[in-house]
Order: C-alpha cells, then sequence, then structure tokens
C-alpha cells in the first residue's frame, strides 16, 4: 500500500509520498517512492509512484537509462524531454516497455500488473505541469478546478483536499494540507507509513525548492498531527447538537 499526493497551485507544486511497502503483516519495509530528475536552472521534475513495487522500479530504472522513442529511434531520458507533456508520454513509454518485458510472466505468476505514477514538475520555457499515468501507460492532466492529483489509498486524504485546496492557496499552505492528508491516511490505513518524502518547487525557479524526509518523531509533524485532531475535536463540539428528536408514540 503507499499513498502520493501533487498539489499544483499558482505559486508551484508539492509532491508527497510515504515509503511504506506491506506484504503481508510480518513484512513491512520502507522504499523511496518519490524520485527527483533535475537540471537546476533547467527543469526539475519529479515522480510519486504507487502499486507493484518490482513494476515501478523497472520503470524508474528504464527512465534513467533511457526509452526508444519510436518515431525517431532515439533513446530519450527525462532530462531531454522539451516539455512536461512529452516527458509525461516518456514515462508512459517505460510503463508500456515493463509491460512488454514482464507482463507475460506476471500473468503466469498470477501477479497483477499494477502501477499508477504522478509526473509533476517544470521545464525551461514551459509552465509547472502535474499527470497521471495508469497502468496502460495513458494519463490525466490535473486541472485549476480541482489543483492535485492521488495515487494509492487515496479516500482518506481526499476529504481536506477536496475542501481546502485551490489553485490560489499558497505554496507553504499547500504543503502543510497535504501533510494534513498524508495524516488522515495514516490514521485510517496501516499500509501508509512514516517516513514520508516531500519535494516543493517554486513556479519558474527551476529547481526544488525543498527536498526532505519527516523521520517518525519530527517535532513539526507530530505537532501538526495532534493540532489537526484537536481541531478537529474542537470544531465538532462548537456545532450545535441536531435538533432532530423522536417522534412522540401514539
Amino acid at each position: 500500500m503507499t499513498y502520493c499526493a501533487g498539489i499544483l497551485v499558482r505559486d508551484g507544486l508539492v509532491m508527497i509520498a510515504d515509503t511504506r511497502t506491506n506484504a503481508g503483516l510480518d513484512n513491512i519495509s520502507t522504499f523511496r517512492k518519490l524520485h527527483l530528475f533535475e537540471c537546476p536552472g533547467e527543469r526539475s521534475i519529479a515522480l510519486a509512484t504507487a502499486g507493484n513495487l518490482s513494476i515501478s522500479q523497472s520503470v524508474i530504472s528504464f527512465l534513467h537509462e533511457g526509452v526508444e522513442n519510436p518515431e525517431t529511434g532515439e533513446v530519450e531520458t527525462l532530462l531531454q524531454a522539451p516539455t512536461m507533456f512529452r516527458a509525461a508520454q516518456l514515462v508512459g513509454r517505460a510503463v508500456h516497455k515493463v509491460r512488454v518485458v514482464n507482463g507475460k510472466s506476471l500473468d503466469e505468476a498470477g501477479v497483477k500488473f499494477d502501477v499508477s505514477i504522478l509526473v509533476g514538475g517544470q521545464i525551461k520555457g514551459g509552465a509547472p505541469r502535474l499527470f497521471m499515468l495508469y497502468a496502460a501507460g495513458n494519463f490525466i492532466e490535473c486541472g485549476v478546478e480541482t489543483p492535485y492529483l492521488q495515487i494509492g489509498e487515496h479516500k482518506y486524504g481526499k476529504p481536506i483536499l477536496d475542501r481546502a485546496i485551490t489553485f490560489d492557496t499558497s505554496l507553504d499552505d499547500a504543503l502543510k494540507l497535504g501533510l494534513i492528508s498524508m495524516d488522515s491516511t495514516m490514521r485510517s490505513n496501516l499500509g501508509v507509513g512514516l517516513p514520508i518524502d516531500i519535494v516543493t518547487m517554486r513556479r519558474d525557479a527551476l529547481a526544488p525548492e525543498l527536498v526532505h524526509r519527516i523521520e517518525a518523531g519530527e517535532p513539526y509533524f507530530h505537532d501538526l498531527r495532534e493540532r489537526w485532531s484537536a481541531a478537529l475535536r474542537a470544531a465538532h463540539i462548537a456545532i450545535p447538537k441536531p435538533p432532530y428528536r423522536p417522534a412522540p408514540r401514539s
């Protein structure tokens, strides 16, 4: 299990991913699921992955080594993609290549080809963009109306983003809300857990502003969790009691 979120606001981009993998109650491990491809001053691209770990790691390896462009025959990497759209297409081709190489053996073993990827960043000359890729290699793009995308165990962390995130949310608030979303998911799903990797990119900086891993016991994240829990308790206490009463019995 995992939970990853990408938040695209006017000021820039936030990417968050947990690191827990769970292959049973007695087989819990930590693996990085947030990967950075950068050339400072020219491009900064982050990928967050969910699904089968072996598949997602193979996709990342192909993206580092390069994937052949079927139109030109050239081997391309994310550091060569001219636009974020082309970068998303390249990631889709990498997913397709892993399916071609490993799909038959996975099918024979009864293992579902399960992978989803968030691709977010900015390349010089273009705006920051955020995409979500599916197991078939196709993708959708984040929009202004709903300025975030999620993969993995997203249902628990979605309500806070639905209620609080807008395109005009500041980058710092977007990170804070993303962490609250992650905390809500961790409280409801044991398959999602610390450490948490975060990357923030400010618009037109063309380099990460923050690359950080939140470990267990970090003071700020602990304080955020406690404050959010207290705020929720205070909010429901402050709401008037329901006015409904049982109908009188005849």
